[in-house]
């Protein structure tokens, strides 16, 4: 890893725009996550094979942690969920690669998620409470906490950045330091951790977003929540 992770190293340009090593592994993550999605869903059928069978278990787990976390039918929300939880186990997962950094090391990467998240709520927010209903929302219990309100959503937001980026780079230098002074083998226990350690990540960051995409659709106004009609 760089000496520092707020060091890109620059891997060609195109024309004026350097194109970094982290945005190259940025890509090729996404380009393996959209062949997958591609190879796995063009032959769905009734009767499910392994391979769709683990893909409906997959969409599953993501509609029923949505549905439990906001009370609301998971479908506006599955995509964009399920998009960063996959996104971000994959790249977290990417440290598994030799002389490969993990994207979310990278304050960059970590900083647009969370933009992404930031974006999401505030749609998500007006379209089911309105403009006025949303902005409405930053003044309960009182309009004395409105500068409170509109902190909070920025810090939360940084939060999210923050946890990722030090989670995922504190992980990739240990098991860096540890390769470096121990040999090959040694470090595996420490690297099979590091990928635990990514998949919890991921699933804390897809769950806060649901957190806060929920709060923000939640106010009034709101469309009534989805109820249990069992």
């Amino acid at each position: 890893m760089n000496d520092s992770p707020l060091i890109l190293q620059t891997a060609f340009s195109i024309g004026p725009v350097p194109i970094t090593h982290v945005v190259l592994t940025t890509w090729a993550v996404m380009a393996v996550l959209a062949g997958g999605c591609f190879l796995l869903t063009r032959k769905l059928s009734v009767e499910a094979g392994s391979a769709q069978t683990v893909l409906e278990l997959l969409v599953g787990t993501i509609d029923a942690q949505i549905e439990s976390t906001m009370q609301r039918d998971p479908a506006p929300f599955r995509t964009l969920i399920g998009t960063l939880f996959i996104f971000i186990l994959f790249a977290n997962w990417a440290s598994a690669v030799p002389n490969v950094e993990p994207p979310t090391a990278h304050l960059e990467t970590d900083a647009a998620l969370a933009a992404i998240v930031f974006a999401a709520t505030i749609f998500h927010g007006i379209k089911s409470n309105g403009p006025l209903g949303y902005l409405k929302t930053f003044a309960e219990p009182s309009w004395v906490m409105i500068p409170l309100n509109l902190v909070e959503q920025i810090t939360r937001t940084f939060s999210l950045m923050v946890r990722l980026f030090g989670n995922v780079m504190s992980g990739v230098f240990v098991v860096g330091i540890v390769l470096s002074l121990a040999g090959l083998l040694v470090p595996i226990p420490l690297m099979a951790l590091d990928l635990l350690t990514g998949a919890v990540q991921a699933y804390i960051f897809a769950v806060l977003a649901t957190v806060f995409i929920g709060a923000a659709v939640s106010g009034e106004g709101a469309e009534t929540p989805r109820k249990d009609t069992h």
